[in-house]
């Protein structure tokens, strides 16, 4: 009896959709020239990149571009917020022919202000640093509306805007009912320190805190300020998710991940990861870009490498 030989069909694009992860990133469409012709970003690779081969709904336009997809890749982030930056990133030196959005998106680029000011201690929300300014600055983030919902949720639990030396009379009274004083000042502001340097535990107890008034708020059916608390949760999430494409200080410097035969770069240019590109590549002629990695930039080295896996994944 002699057996036939079984030759598995090539996967084409829509297959390798079922092998990206389910959580944030950016992916981009390739046709058969190698030319790119989208980029987006998406809360889960896996379904995002699979509903173009579905029901288009109103991206109906999108059709005809599908119709030339040959080739998938990604880029699996650590938060949608990383996510975001990211596709802003890209699409600001390059913009694909079929993104009809603008190059870098529609949010608003901001950073958290953070002043201990005897007079006016605050916490505010400011579209860049001023030179010379003794405050403190936390970001850049993206989404201007995120950023104030945060900074809302952050006064809500850590009032250092009452904790002025000389409050008026009614800032006085409400002083009093929030807690605040001239005293806690440096502790407060500690702790709103730890929350934006994302320490863990800072973040994990502020959250309970604002879980606890939601709760307590839905359970006396005050359904609108429960919404308003959820709104802020959502910001701190999104404020204090690992974000290391856009970096604070600019610098310039390309990491790199390999696995399975293809090698991955990143560009970082002015603190922005704007540059990502991948090519075949055998294990000996990358050793010295991994290394390079590993030591220089230790901190982007697992990043590198299971994008790198990914990448391999969606090639095989």
């Amino acid at each position: 009896m002699r057996w036939a030989r079984i030759v598995a069909a090539p996967s084409g694009p829509r297959d390798r959709a079922a092998r990206l992860p389910l959580g944030p990133g950016v992916y981009r469409f390739r046709d058969a020239a190698g030319g790119i012709l989208y980029l987006g970003r998406a809360v889960s690779l896996r379904r995002r990149v699979a509903s173009y081969w579905g029901d288009l709904g109103d991206r109906g336009h999108l059709a005809a571009m599908v119709a030339k997809i040959a080739r998938v890749e990604a880029v699996v982030c650590d938060s949608a917020h990383e996510a975001a930056w990211l596709e802003r990133n890209l699409l600001e030196r390059r913009k694909p022919p079929w993104n009809r959005s603008p190059s870098g998106g529609q949010e608003s680029e901001v950073w958290i202000r953070l002043s201990e000011s005897a007079r006016a201690p605050s916490v505010t929300v400011v579209y860049q640093p001023r030179a010379g300014d003794p405050a403190r600055h936390f970001g850049p983030y993206l989404g201007g509306a995120k950023a104030r919902d945060a900074v809302s949720g952050l006064g809500r639990v850590l009032p250092l805007g009452y904790a002025a030396d000389r409050p008026a009379g009614t800032e006085r009274e409400l002083a009093r009912v929030r807690g605040a004083s001239p005293g806690a000042r440096a502790d407060l502001a500690r702790a709103i320190t730890a929350v934006l340097d994302r320490d863990r535990a800072a973040v994990a107890a502020l959250h309970a805190e604002l879980v606890r008034r939601r709760d307590a708020a839905a359970a006396g059916l005050a359904f609108e300020f429960a919404g308003r608390l959820q709104d802020e949760l959502d910001a701190l999430d999104w404020v204090t998710a690992e974000q290391k494409v856009t970096l604070a200080q600019p610098s310039d410097f390309d990491v790199h991940g390999w696995a399975g035969g293809v090698l991955v770069r990143f560009e970082v240019r002015g603190g922005r990861l704007c540059g990502w590109s991948q090519r075949a590549c055998g294990a000996a002629a990358a050793r010295r870009r991994l290394a390079e990695t590993s030591t220089g930039r230790p901190e982007w080295a697992e990043f590198a490498r299971r994008n790198a896996r990914l990448a391999a994944s969606l090639s095989a």
